[in-house]
């Protein structure tokens, strides 16, 4: 039997095209790497809450602050005042080249968060995620001088890495919260990949260095 299958029309199409590639950039806004390594802090204090037994309330703010303050509000002031000097023509940082100067800024901002954890009483997975943070701009940086890859996918590799680090040392069962940071994942690999970002090779470059990256921090520091 013959079945009537009508084909989307072009204004259909480019309707569906609107919608996903809106979805697609508010992902990449939610799940911007300027602001993982504030969400992987506080995902921590959740899923690591032996190594967070005993820390008061206004201690972790003030630690959440510092996270805030190094990883997220300097790097994006920097950003918008290259922006508005003309030393980058975009906020997004499209191209690869454009990005190396923001990122060796951003890096002296990674590098004391980390002095800052290493130096106080602070929880031993707070430690692995600020060298792990700190490892990974300085590997996007160097990539970056020769070679495009995502920032985003980077970002997601290393909240990967860090729920794997979760597995081996914690005691309770990580399944359920690396089956959520795996959704995440695809999502801001799919989301790059549908706002033409970046190449599907970009994506997964990312993935794999913002892994290594955190499980290294984690056997340097144990």
């Amino acid at each position: 039997m013959m079945t009537d299958v009508t084909k989307p029309t072009i204004k259909e199409l480019r309707t569906r095209s609107k919608f996903s590639r809106a979805v697609a950039t508010i992902i990449s806004y939610i799940f911007h790497p300027a602001l993982m390594p504030t969400m992987m802090t506080l995902a921590l204090y959740k899923l690591a809450a032996v190594g967070f037994a005993g820390v008061p309330l206004a201690q972790l703010g003030k630690w959440v602050a510092i996270v805030v303050q190094m990883t997220l509000l300097y790097p994006v002031f920097i950003v918008f005042l290259l922006k508005g000097i003309g030393f980058v023509r975009s906020i997004h940082l499209e191209d690869a080249k454009e990005r190396i100067i923001p990122l060796l800024l951003t890096m002296i901002f990674y590098f004391w968060a980390y002095l800052v954890f290493k130096n106080i009483d602070a929880p031993f997975l707070l430690k692995v995620l600020m060298l792990g943070n700190f490892w990974g701009i300085i590997v996007l940086f160097m990539v970056s001088i020769f070679y495009k890859i995502s920032m985003h996918s980077m970002a997601a590799g290393g909240m990967l890495g860090l729920v794997v680090v979760l597995m081996v040392i914690s005691p309770v069962n990580m399944a359920i919260p690396l089956f959520v940071a795996l959704i995440i994942a695809g999502l801001m690999g799919t989301a790059r990949l549908i706002l033409n970002a970046h190449k599907s090779n970009e994506i997964w470059l990312g993935y794999i260095l913002g892994i290594l990256v955190m499980i290294a921090a984690y056997f340097y520091l144990v």
